[in-house]
């Protein structure tokens, strides 16, 4: 118990170390990097469901649509009926972050996130992605959340790629704010429990709060 529980410090440690946009955009390394995929695509698919699951409260994700990531894209394993979509999100193919949109994010920025995966499995490389989709929200392809919305992020199975290395993200919720920087919400100093805009600037700009974080005695 006392392992797990330093090192999910040492992960938080490393996160607020770092410019927290920065952190969780997780922007694409150089390649090849001696690292594997965060998502075990091996896991058996309703474990991998369940995973999807974990971004949300039960109340929400059990009658949300479901999509499951496959090495071909995403495939539609569920369909909802309260406008909420669940997966596995992966900023980069090193991520494994389970996300929960809701009726907003699922008609704007979901199909952002639906088109990666089918162009990674094309062997597309993440600049040519990136470029494709920041060509599709000038065109009109893709469009940007048009009012305010919740993005739940609360699993505590949520990997990032920082530094080169796979760490633990903490339990977060994301909020829609297009074209947002630090300067709207006020520039507020670095810390955890700190809001922050996350890919500031772009259309499908996030604020993101972290829960604030219960103390536990480490046995």
């Amino acid at each position: 118990m006392r392992s797990l529980t330093l090192g999910l410090r040492t992960a938080c440690a490393t996160l607020l170390a770092m410019p927290l946009a920065e952190v969780l955009a997780a922007q694409s390394p150089p390649s090849p990097l001696p690292l594997n995929p965060a998502y075990d695509f091996s896991l058996p698919r309703e474990e991998r469901i369940k995973l999807a699951e974990s971004a949300a409260p039960p109340e929400i994700s059990r009658k949300a649509t479901v999509y499951l990531l496959e090495r071909g894209g995403y495939i539609k394993v569920r369909d909802g009926s309260n406008g909420f979509s669940c997966f596995v999100d992966r900023q980069t193919p090193w991520n494994s972050e389970p996300t929960c949109f809701d009726a907003e994010g699922s008609a704007t920025t979901l199909p952002t996130r639906l088109f990666a995966e089918e162009e990674r499995a094309k062997g597309k490389s993440e600049g040519e992605i990136k470029a494709e989709i920041d060509e599709g929200y000038k065109k009109g392809k893709f469009k940007a959340p048009s009012k305010p919305g919740v993005v739940y992020m609360l699993s505590d199975s949520t990997s990032l790629l920082v530094n080169d290395k796979i760490v633990k993200a903490p339990p977060h919720l994301m909020f829609y704010a297009p074209y947002a920087t630090d300067k709207d919400i006020g520039s507020p100093p670095p810390g955890m429990n700190m809001p922050r805009v996350l890919r500031a600037g772009q259309p499908d700009a996030y604020i993101i709060v972290f829960p604030k974080a219960v103390e536990h005695t480490v046995h």
